[in-house]
């Protein structure tokens, strides 16, 4: 085996192992959670009863700081259904909040749906109690020194809100709270035109003896969402505290224990906070970010008895004298992670909020590449055409990496006549072979090495941009060209009824007969790596000769579930890199006949077998 073949197998069995190990070998893991332990939830609420002061422990979305067990969904959800509502109406919002604790629980955005159809309902970020999967965001103040829960606004609190209230940029709604101890608690809500709130809560002391007591947040799950999650993907609690952002999935935070302390907060000591905290899905996200340099603690946590995931953001107690007043305010994200969103919102003090999008551990490659794709479809319009002015942007960019090794695989074109001169002379001597071949590449300063680089090069490449297509919202349901709807997903057109032509259903994405149930790109990708490979030096060895004359058909199946902007952008690397080799070839004194060589192979099959 002649080392350039040497090389380029390895290349490719190294793209190859790493396809497969990224995709088959880490099969995504159930989302069904497993039953709580009932001794372990007992155990967890006595824990929280014996927590010795406010700062030792976060709240909960249903029982806060009382460590009295959670009152049941059904009658939360019942009186969620029967209190009045104040409604959310924005350029990318549509909701209400309920008055039963102040919960912003009801949220849609506008700009996107949950599939591709034209009548498609509308994403829903969250969700009230009584409903599947609970998702909602809460505020209210802990107490101490001598108030008790029933003294403070909670989760279960009802407030007073004008009749009719819509809540709309420009246009905040108060809401307001009177207890018995003199106690008067108010929370005005703001909203922008995209997906920030705006929290103010404040506490007025008329009575005649100092309250203590602290603002809290908190944003909270009920349950894993439904659908697979993936190692490619992060999902979970985002936690970005002084400069360090941390990643905690839900099994991990199942196993933390009912506390789990984040950031440098690690005492549970308020400290100086510079960060936000919140839960992550592909697209959405629902922050808590508090004031930039004031003190907060943050925390993520389970909840058993609940099967409650939430985080919170906990200021340190104040005192509150009579006759005076405490004003505290924080900002809730809740929305689609648009960069551009992001971005505008980090310019406003929201530190690293782009990075709520997973870029994954080659983010040095995967946000470039996203701001390039990015910008191409903002001057175009449409992110296909943008994917493929992106393919000949970095091909023209690692061009000239590339072109010594094109111009190397047309010399060891040309040097084929010569080898295998060399292997008939050698015969079966196969050091005599390999020091003839390393002379004559010496003398005809070919390096054999070199005809591996394109597909090294590609690799890195293929799969920060597969990260970019598969995580970033901008190409959720991006079209491209007729039957391609929607880039981030596979080839919807498949083979199995000549694309469309007849009107049987085919396997859908789930079924294991989808792999056979190919689109038409996959299939114009295996043409692609097909004709590609009629460009390099054909292996002597039958058993090499093989391999690469399967390998296109391999690939061609193996991504054919890819999405198909990745296909896309594959065949537009091999069209450009078989158009770049062919072009120097010929420039070299090599004339390829690609395609007169395929009718004559086609010729010779056919009259082979006629005879």
């Amino acid at each position: 085996m002649d080392d350039q073949n040497k090389n380029l197998i390895l290349a490719t069995a190294l793209s190859l192992a790493v396809i497969l190990a990224w995709f088959w070998l880490f099969p995504p893991p159930e989302n069904t959670p497993k039953p709580q332990d009932k001794g372990q939830a007992a155990q967890t609420t006595q824990d929280q009863a014996k927590a010795p002061s406010l700062a030792a422990t976060a709240p909960t979305a249903e029982a806060p700081q009382t460590g009295a067990a959670p009152a049941p969904d059904k009658s939360v959800a019942a009186r969620v259904a029967k209190l009045p509502r104040i409604r959310i109406n924005t350029p990318t919002l549509e909701g209400s909040i309920s008055t039963l604790g102040g919960r912003i629980d009801s949220l849609k955005l506008k700009n996107y749906r949950q599939t591709v159809a034209k009548n498609s309902p509308l994403v829903d970020l969250l969700k009230p109690a009584g409903t599947e999967d609970p998702y909602y965001a809460l505020y209210g103040w802990a107490p101490g020194g001598s108030l008790q829960s029933s003294d403070v606004p909670g989760p279960n609190t009802v407030w007073t809100a004008p009749k009719d209230a819509v809540l709309s940029p420009g246009h905040p709604v108060t809401m307001t709270w009177t207890n018995s101890k003199g106690l008067t608690f108010s929370r005005t809500l703001s909203i922008d035109d995209k997906y920030m709130f705006t929290v103010t809560q404040k506490v007025q002391n008329t009575g005649a003896a100092p309250a203590r007591l602290a603002p809290y947040g908190i944003v909270a799950r009920h349950g894993i969402p439904k659908g697979k999650m993936y190692y490619l993907l992060f999902e979970g609690v985002y936690q970005m505290a002084n400069g360090k952002l941390e990643e905690v999935s839900y099994s991990d935070l199942k196993k933390a224990g009912p506390v789990q302390n984040v950031g440098d907060h690690a005492k549970m000591q308020p400290g100086v906070s510079t960060g936000w905290t919140g839960i992550t899905s592909k697209y959405f996200m629902t922050a808590l970010v508090p004031e930039q340099g004031a003190k907060a603690t943050q925390t993520a946590q389970y909840v058993p008895g609940s099967d409650i995931y939430q985080v919170s953001v906990q200021e340190p107690t104040v005192t509150v004298a009579p006759g005076a007043s405490v004003e505290t305010k924080t900002r809730l994200f809740a929305g689609a992670k648009v960069y551009d969103i992001l971005k505008g919102y980090e310019k406003q003090g929201v530190p690293r909020f782009i990075d709520a999008i997973d870029w994954g551990w080659f983010f040095f490659l995967t946000k470039p590449i996203f701001l390039v794709l990015d910008f191409i479809h903002s001057l175009v319009g449409n992110m296909g055409v943008a994917i493929i002015l992106l393919t000949v942007f970095l091909k023209v960019l690692v061009f000239p990496l590339a072109y010594k090794s094109y111009v190397s695989m047309a010399r060891m074109k040309e040097l084929q006549p010569e080898i295998e001169k060399l292997k008939e002379r050698a015969g079966d001597d196969r050091a005599m072979m390999q020091k003839e071949m390393m002379q004559l590449y010496k003398e005809k300063k070919v390096n054999p090495a070199a005809g591996c680089l394109p597909i090294l090069i590609q690799i890195p490449i293929f799969f920060s941009l597969y990260k970019v297509i598969y995580v970033t919202i901008e190409l959720r349901q991006a079209p491209f060209i007729g039957w391609i709807r929607d880039l981030s997903q596979p080839d919807p057109s498949s083979i199995l009824n000549l694309f469309g032509l007849f009107p049987w259903p085919t396997p859908g994405i789930d079924s294991p007969l989808h792999i056979i149930s190919l689109g038409l790109l996959p299939i114009l990708l295996g043409i692609s790596m097909w004709l590609q490979q009629k460009l390099n030096p054909a292996p002597a060895d039958a058993t090499q000769k093989m391999i690469f004359a399967w390998m296109p058909w391999v690939f061609m199946f193996m991504l054919g579930s890819f999405p198909s902007g990745l296909v896309l952008y594959w065949i537009t690397n091999n069209t450009i890199t078989f158009s770049q080799q062919y072009i120097i070839m010929r420039s070299h004194g090599h004339k390829p006949d690609v395609f007169g060589n395929i009718i004559s192979g086609f010729r010779r099959k056919k009259k082979a077998s006629s005879k």
